[in-house]
């Protein structure tokens, strides 16, 4: 090593100067990352100086790379983002977003202790599904109801406990992928069951079902074809009949709901979506359904159906490694109190009203934002107001367009991809699209609290 290397190197400070000089001790992350990453940054200096990339300031070079790299690792984590891209159910996004009044009334019932399983009145032990029920209950004319920790875990504990070791009897049209590679099949095989196909891919008859049906068969299993549709030549058994069957048989008919709608989507304009208590009155004798999606609340799995089978279910032990925390029951119990009736949701419930919110509205809404841009941000941008069309997400509401206003940027001094980046890297992140080679913000999933904010962060972008 030469003399003036080893010089340069010792100008290094060490880890306990850097944390005192930069107060790195006051940042809120644990203080073996700091260190961590403090020692990372200096590996990669001393590397850089070796080969002659860094030689002067070497002190002050130090700090900044340091402070850079520390500001880095503690904006990891979860944030709060702008969801411009359109889609109200956005998985990646969080799926359901929920309002700050649900959050708020749901976690003020939470700090220090809570009943979660205790019966008040009786001072005994209770079960923490009955805190909400009854409430599930209500709303889809159900005899009784549970609440796991998401719908691919309702699905595989109504399997297990309905028919381990028997055969579960399913149409070839419904075996479905959902995002993560989610196969119904392998949910089935997974359950301890034996999947038994039926019909064809386009066409399922009620003679496949029937023919199916042997001493061997513990359930009749339909799943709802969420994130798509088979059209043309196609013909499938309508629940009732199915349902019929099934009785007649003495076999019990689970349901795959998915999405799960508990609202009337044709009351308000949307694409039709049979309801959770549809399903139930045409004869379904479990239903499992997203809480996270159509219903608008937190990640959880919903089954609810005939009192005898959902009790026989809680009683698996797979539901103690399945079931939801405080947190969940809370923030469902005031998700499910926004429905006063099918027709008549709370605007407390976020998903349901951003996926109801008209064109209209949100044409104001776009308007009031191009308002408060200077006009020299619009010309240098091209930005203008445009009608467009989403998607509900996650599988919901398959194939269906939502009508809906996009802010487009036809800017001819920079790519749709840089504007996108600064747009990301805001103060609060604003998640757009690009499409035509065009950068876009979609106003349908951005609640009317955020529109003040996504003006100010186009100024702090744009300007």
């Amino acid at each position: 090593m030469s003399n003036n290397l080893h010089h340069l190197l010792k100008q290094i400070p060490s880890v306990d100067e850097i944390i005192v000089e930069l107060q790195l001790s006051k940042i809120n992350i644990p203080h073996d990352l700091i260190v961590n990453t403090i020692r990372q940054s200096l590996k990669d200096i001393r590397k850089s100086i070796t080969e002659n990339n860094v030689s002067d300031n070497i002190h002050k070079f130090t700090l900044s790379e340091v402070r850079n790299n520390v500001e880095i690792v503690a904006q990891i984590g979860l944030r709060k983002v702008i969801n411009g891209t359109g889609i109200v159910l956005h998985t990646n996004l969080g799926r359901t977003p929920i309002s700050k009044s649900v959050i708020d009334t749901a976690m003020s019932k939470l700090s220090c202790y809570s009943n979660l399983e205790v019966d008040i009145l009786s001072g005994k032990r209770g079960e923490r599904t009955s805190h909400i029920e009854h409430l599930i209950n209500s709303l889809t004319s159900s005899q009784s109801s549970m609440v796991v920790n998401n719908n691919a875990s309702a699905v595989l504990l109504m399997l297990n406990t309905i028919a381990e070791g028997k055969e579960v009897i399913i149409s070839r049209g419904q075996q479905v992928e959902i995002g993560g590679s989610f196969r119904i099949p392998d949910v089935i095989n997974k359950s301890g069951c034996q999947m038994v196909e039926v019909g064809t891919t386009n066409k399922t008859h009620f003679s496949d079902y029937e023919n199916a049906i042997t001493k061997d068969t513990g359930a009749i299993l339909v799943a709802h074809t969420s994130n798509y549709k088979v059209v043309g030549f196609t013909q499938e058994v309508e629940l009732l009949e199915l349902s019929k069957l099934a009785k007649r048989k003495r076999i019990p008919l689970l349901v795959d709901l998915g999405s799960g709608a508990i609202a009337d989507f044709n009351h308000y304009g949307l694409p039709n979506e049979e309801s959770v208590k549809w399903y139930l009155k045409s004869g379904a004798d479990l239903v499992s359904f997203s809480g996270d999606k159509l219903l608008g609340g937190p990640q959880s799995g919903i089954i609810c159906g005939k009192k005898l089978l959902v009790k026989k279910t809680q009683k698996n032990a797979l539901y103690r490694a399945l079931r939801c925390d405080k947190f969940t029951f809370a923030i469902l119990e005031e998700i499910l109190r926004t429905y006063r009736t099918s027709k008549d949701v709370s605007e407390n419930n976020l998903t349901i009203h951003l996926l109801t919110r008209n064109r209209a509205k949100l044409l104001k809404l776009g308007r009031n934002i191009l308002k408060t841009l200077p006009s020299k941000i619009i010309e240098k941008y091209g930005i203008t107001l445009v009608d467009s069309e989403v998607e509900a997400g996650s599988g919901s509401l398959p194939t269906e367009k939502i009508e809906s206003v996009s802010l487009i940027f036809s800017s001819t001094y920079e790519k749709p991809s840089n504007t996108a980046k600064k747009f990301r890297l805001a103060t609060v992140p604003v998640l757009g699209y690009i499409h035509g080679n065009r950068f876009r913000i979609d106003l349908k999933a951005i609640p009317n609290e955020q529109i003040a904010d996504l003006s100010k962060i186009m100024i702090e972008v744009l300007a």
